[in-house]
C-alpha cells in the first residue's frame, strides 16, 4: 500500500471477494529526503505511510511497515547513479519492481504466509491452459495500462500475484474509492521519480556520487568535430535538445553519447530516427523463449506507442529488434518491450542502436 488510491482500491475489492488481507508498505527511502517546500512527497513519504495506515484502519485490517531501505539503495538507487554516469538513462521502475516488489516483497510475503501479493498496478494477469503459461494482458484503461513495467515478472512470480485494477479505468477506480469512504479517493497521483522528489535528477546525481565521477567533454558534431564543452555524460540523455549552451545557428539535439571519449554527441532532429536495436537482459512471459524471427509490436519507453517491429534472436542472450519505420530518440538503458495483440510477450534493456 504506497498511500495512493490505486493501492487503496485494490485492498478494498480483494476484502470485498473474500480475500483475507494484510497491508504492507514498503520504506524504501528516507522519509526525511522527501520533503519538497514544507511538504512531504511521494510513495517514500511520511505522509504516505500515513494515507496508507489511515485506508488501513478505515478497512480494518493489519499494517505494517517493512524496511527495505538498505536493499533499495543498492539495488536500485546505485544502478540509477552508474548507468547515468556509463552515459545511460535507466528506469528506476523497472529495477525497483524487478528486486524489490516482485523479489524481495514477494518473498516476505510468501514467508509470512500468504498465498499472494497484491498490487495497484494497471494490468491484467491469467492462465492459458493451452501453454501451461501465466500471461499478462494490457489494462482495460489504456491511459494507464502499466504493463512496460512488468516484462521482468517470471512466473512463479505470476503465480502468486494479484492486480484487481486491470479490469477499471482509473476514474471508475477514484469513484470506487469515494463509494467507500476512503480518504485517499482524489489524491493527486506522483509523477516523479519516488527518490528524486524534486525531480531534479542532476542534483541528486551530484549529491550521491563521488566528486571526481563526473567529467566535463566535448561536444562532437557528426563529424566528429568538437563544437562545445559538456558538464559530464551523466547529465545528458538521448534526444535532449534544452540545456545544451550550444549555439550552432540550428537546433541540435543529444543523438549518442560515447562513454569511451566521454563525449556528447550532437546533430540534426532527423538524426535521432533508426530502425534498429540491440536488447539484453531479457525475459518473456507468454513464450518460454525466442527461437526464431518473431512479428510484435515493440515499445521504447513508457509513454511511446508499440510500433510494429521483427525481433530476432542473437548470440550471448541478445535481441535485435527492427522497427517497420524509424523510431525517434531509441535510448539505450530504457526497457523495451514487446506485445502480441494485448498480451505481453517480454521485453529487455535496449544496450545500443543497431
Amino acid at each position: 500500500m504506497s498511500g495512493g488510491v490505486d493501492s487503496s482500491v485494490t485492498a478494498a475489492l480483494l476484502m470485498e471477494q473474500g480475500y483475507e488481507v494484510i497491508g504492507a508498505t514498503m520504506q524504501i527511502w528516507d522519509p526525511g529526503r522527501t520533503e519538497v517546500a514544507g511538504d512531504f512527497v511521494g510513495c517514500c513519504s511520511l505522509a504516505a505511510v500515513e494515507d496508507a495506515r489511515s485506508v488501513a484502519n478505515k478497512l480494518d485490517i493489519p499494517y505494517y511497515v517493512l524496511n527495505f531501505y538498505d536493499l533499495f539503495r543498492q539495488s536500485v538507487v546505485e544502478n540509477f547513479c552508474q548507468e547515468y554516469l556509463a552515459g545511460r538513462t535507466p528506469n528506476p521502475c523497472v529495477v525497483c519492481n524487478r528486486k524489490i516488489k516482485f523479489e524481495a516483497l514477494l518473498k516476505k510475503a510468501l514467508a509470512l504466509g500468504a498465498d499472494y501479493l497484491a498490487t495497484g498496478h494497471y494490468a491484467r494477469i491469467d492462465y492459458d491452459e493451452s501453454t501451461g503459461r501465466y500471461t499478462v494482458k494490457k489494462a482495460r484503461d489504456p491511459r494507464k495500462d502499466q504493463t512496460y513495467f512488468l516484462y521482468n515478472l517470471t512466473q512463479q512470480q505470476l503465480a502468486h500475484t494479484l492486480m484487481p485494477l486491470g479490469d477499471y479505468t482509473k476514474d471508475e477506480v477514484r469513484r470506487m474509492a469515494a463509494e467507500r469512504g476512503l480518504k485517499v479517493a482524489e489524491k493527486p497521483e506522483s509523477q516523479e521519480i519516488c527518490f528524486v522528489p524534486d525531480n531534479n535528477y542532476r542534483n541528486f546525481l551530484r549529491e550521491n556520487v563521488a566528486d571526481n565521477a563526473i567529467k566535463p567533454g566535448p561536444f562532437l558534431n557528426l563529424e566528429g568535430q568538437e563544437v562545445g564543452r559538456h558538464e559530464g555524460i551523466a547529465f545528458y540523455t538521448i534526444g535532449q535538445r534544452r540545456g545544451l549552451g550550444l549555439a550552432m545557428g540550428e537546433r541540435v539535439y543529444v543523438v549518442d553519447i560515447d562513454p569511451v571519449r566521454n563525449a556528447v554527441i550532437v546533430g540534426p532532429e532527423e538524426a535521432l530516427d533508426r530502425k534498429r536495436l540491440l536488447a539484453g537482459d531479457l525475459n518473456f512471459i507468454s513464450i518460454a523463449q525466442l527461437t526464431g524471427p518473431r512479428q510484435v509490436e515493440a515499445q521504447i519507453r513508457y509513454n511511446a506507442r508499440p510500433a510494429p517491429a521483427t525481433i530476432t534472436p542473437l548470440p550471448g542472450d541478445l535481441v535485435q529488434v527492427e522497427f517497420a519505420t524509424p523510431q525517434r530518440a531509441i535510448t539505450p538503458g530504457q526497457a523495451v518491450v514487446f506485445y502480441q495483440d494485448d498480451y505481453l510477450l517480454g521485453g529487455g534493456t535496449i544496450r545500443g542502436q543497431a
